[in-house]
């Protein structure tokens, strides 16, 4: 280890008190997405980087673009950091918005405990977590430069809020308003993986309208209930067929398919006359999502056709493209699998996630991107996304530490 890896290492060892309660501060500013009010978080977030020293650029996005987004508000974070002159850019970018609590917790979703070397609330893995990784993997950088390290280059660091919404007034709305062009980028994931594909995403909303009617003359309406059943086990029953499609991409899997969202009726003794679902596809990066898409439209209309004075109609929520490795990417994903290998000490190799993420945005921008933060091996060990969401700290230390190493290693032109 050279005297600036040192450094570095020395610089996170001291700074883990420091850096867990930079990191329970966030956990314990609500940021649920939806409602989406995100606001408070990042400015608490940007008092807390101001306070070690950062300058941090606030970057509003307009309330037009954020209701459009169905959020109530949301401001972008950018901090900078030049070293030498020349060298490449790379933004490391994690998401401040969270999904909310739902139910089943045993501890505070707010309250940042820590039991056993895990700490425990909403956000604390994804991808809270990540803004202290990225925030102290910089404070390491820069003592390693003031050690006289010879850096060139800028990392910025991209804390945005509308991930749960699908990342448009995040990660995109940066790159489209001209605020930053990096070279290269990371997105928060976890430790043990350095993720260089994931799956696409498609949402799609359906509503299915029929005509009310008492329901002592049922025959006098039309049952969009009846016909909304035809719909839901017609993608049931194709959606069986999907197992036979995987991904060559190690870590894909093979396509899924969710109806999350159901409502509808009037009244108990009322026929119904509109019923609102709202579906899932997840697609892997083989698929064309304009033929997914269509072959979706297709199966919903069939199978809503028999059905006598019943119309459907098919809106699309979100169509989110998936993650493909891009030339000019291979030097950082050697970089971060040969740090996190000798950090974390089990191999750490490139592989796929069945998630979608922001960085689909850089990569749309022709930035080469990779997903690598603090974690544990799973999300299931994390229960991402679910009650008692835990981060072990551990992990948040080391993963510093790799993204640190990996940084230093492309500054330095190693």
């Amino acid at each position: 280890m050279s005297d600036f890896e040192a450094t570095i290492a020395d610089t996170l060892n001291d700074a883990r008190e420091a850096q867990t309660r930079f990191l329970a501060e966030l956990v314990k500013v609500p940021s649920d997405n939806p409602p989406g009010d995100c606001r408070a978080h990042a400015e608490r977030a940007a008092e807390l980087l101001e306070g070690l020293g950062f300058t941090v650029e606030r970057h509003a996005v307009p309330q037009e673009t954020v209701e459009a987004a169905g959020m109530i508000s949301a401001t972008n974070l950018i901090v900078r950091r030049t070293f030498g002159k020349g060298g490449p850019t790379i933004a490391l970018n994690a998401h401040g918005d969270v999904v909310p609590p739902g139910e089943g917790w045993t501890k505070d979703p707010y309250g940042a405990e820590v039991v056993d070397g895990w700490m425990y609330g909403r956000g604390v893995a994804v991808s809270k977590s990540d803004f202290a990784t990225y925030t102290y993997a910089l404070i390491a950088l820069d003592a390693a430069a003031k050690a006289g390290a010879g850096l060139n280059g800028t990392i910025e660091l991209h804390f945005t809020y509308d991930e749960e919404a699908g990342g448009e007034i995040g990660p995109r709305w940066l790159i489209d308003q001209g605020l930053t062009k990096p070279d290269l980028s990371i997105g928060a994931g976890f430790s043990y993986n350095v993720v260089t594909a994931h799956n696409g995403c498609l949402h799609l909303e359906v509503t299915v309208t029929g005509k009310s009617a008492h329901a002592a003359m049922p025959f006098t309406g039309h049952d969009a209930l009846e016909a909304a059943n035809a719909v839901l086990s017609a993608l049931y029953s194709w959606r069986n067929g999907l197992a036979a499609k995987t991904s060559k991409i190690v870590g894909i899997g093979s396509p899924q398919c969710t109806v999350g969202l159901i409502s509808g009726g009037i009244n108990t003794n009322v026929v119904p006359d509109k019923v609102r679902l709202r579906l899932d596809r997840r697609m892997i990066p083989e698929e064309n999502p304009d033929a997914v898409e269509q072959e979706l439209r297709g199966l919903i209309e069939a199978a809503a056709k028999p059905f006598p004075g019943i119309a459907v109609k098919i809106r699309r929520i979100l169509l989110a493209a998936p993650l493909t490795p891009l030339d000019g990417g291979q030097t950082l994903v050697d970089r971060l699998s040969e740090r996190a290998t000798a950090v974390m000490g089990e191999r750490v190799e490139a592989k796929g996630v069945p998630l979608y993420t922001d960085a689909r945005h850089y990569t749309a921008a022709g930035i080469p991107t990779v997903l690598y933060g603090a974690g544990p091996h799973t999300i299931e060990e994390a229960n991402a996304h679910r009650a008692d969401e835990r981060l072990p700290l551990d992990d948040l230390y080391n993963a510093t530490e790799v993204v640190a190493l990996t940084l230093y290693d492309l500054l330095s032109g190693r």
